[in-house]
């Protein structure tokens, strides 16, 4: 019988320190997330300083509290993964020099992730991959669509020029007094009210794929101070009901054009705004017609930051023979289709 494979991974991009143990690439063994947004959320956003200190507390009680939910040891782990990029560069530090320690310690190879393709692979731990696909990423810091003929090839045919749809989720919460993170909260507020407010939606030139979301989040801005100025006051489910409507617009259009373009099997949905309920049910409603497109949404516990997710990416490239050196270092730049 063939040796099931375990690959311990450790994801230190932001502001959660994570260690998971998956199983052939698909299986959740253990998955351990230590959130630091109680220690963030007074200042409004992440601070990059205390993320590192953070982390450096908290990676060796995370790497042992996930051998202990998984019931395993080092000896029965084959690779140790990390994430390498992007992400902040302190915080990524602290993962990879966490992965290289524990490689060199118990000589065990060592791989080395990109973040995004973690979020895209969070979706093999619920169901195989159908290629060609298509995957819809959306979060803090990235807003892309990524066309995948097989494993491990990435092809970013659409990207945002400007504010990624979760920074302007933040942005337009910080403008309405709500508190970090704001996606939620805009969330809920705008289920709780109608998109009356016309705003701009950003389609850029025929044919783009391309993503734009800082006009909207100006447009939003302007709207709550010239309210203000005039002494009138804006309801804040109507206006997060109107922003929201208007990302969800442009997102979901793009992305269906997409799926028709490329002749695609399957969409995924992928990324910390992936939670977004309201996102989540236009797509469905987008394609619940669509009989020859698959559509896969990840649980909500695997669209935020997780590395769960990063070990079933790094399984792929561990079967393709992919190892990284003990130079491995930080990459707050790497490129996803490197």
């Amino acid at each position: 019988m063939k040796k099931d494979q375990l690959i311990l991974a450790i994801e230190t991009s932001c502001d959660e320190t994570a260690v998971a143990i998956i199983r052939n690439g698909n299986e959740i063994v253990a998955n351990v997330v230590s959130s630091q947004i109680d220690s963030h959320k007074r200042f409004g956003g992440v601070v990059p300083e205390i993320a590192s200190r953070h982390h450096v507390e908290q990676i060796t009680i995370v790497i042992e509290e996930a051998l202990q939910q998984g019931n395993v040891t080092f000896e029965d782990i084959d690779a140790i993964a990390v994430t390498e990029g992007p992400g902040l560069v302190g915080a990524l530090l602290i993962g990879v020099n966490a992965a290289k320690a524990l490689a060199f310690a118990h000589q065990k190879p060592l791989v080395g992730v990109h973040h995004i393709a973690g979020h895209i692979y969070a979706n093999q731990l619920i169901k195989p991959m159908a290629f060609p696909l298509l995957a819809l990423v959306v979060s803090g810091g990235h807003t892309e669509l990524v066309y995948m003929e097989s494993h491990g090839e990435f092809k970013v045919i659409g990207e945002t020029r400007d504010d990624a749809a979760g920074e302007a989720y933040d942005k337009v919460a910080r403008t309405l007094n709500l508190p970090y993170p704001g996606g939620p909260h805009i969330d809920r507020l705008a289920h709780e009210g109608k998109p009356l407010i016309d705003l701009p939606r950003a389609w850029l030139e025929e044919g783009s794929y391309d993503f734009s979301f800082s006009g909207l989040k100006s447009a939003v801005i302007n709207t709550v101070h010239n309210a203000k100025q005039k002494g009138e006051e804006i309801d804040p489910q109507t206006l997060a009901a109107s922003f929201q409507a208007s990302v969800i617009d442009v997102l979901v259009t793009k992305t269906k054009r997409a799926v028709k373009e490329y002749n695609v099997k399957q969409l995924l949905l992928a990324g910390g705004v992936a939670a977004n309920k309201g996102l989540r049910a236009a797509l469905e409603d987008a394609f619940s017609d669509n009989a020859d497109v698959e559509l896969v949404i990840p649980p909500l516990s695997l669209c935020t930051d997780n590395a769960a997710m990063i070990g079933a990416a790094a399984s792929v490239l561990f079967n393709k023979g992919k190892r990284a050196t003990m130079s491995l270092n930080a990459n707050p730049g790497l490129d996803l289709e490197v």
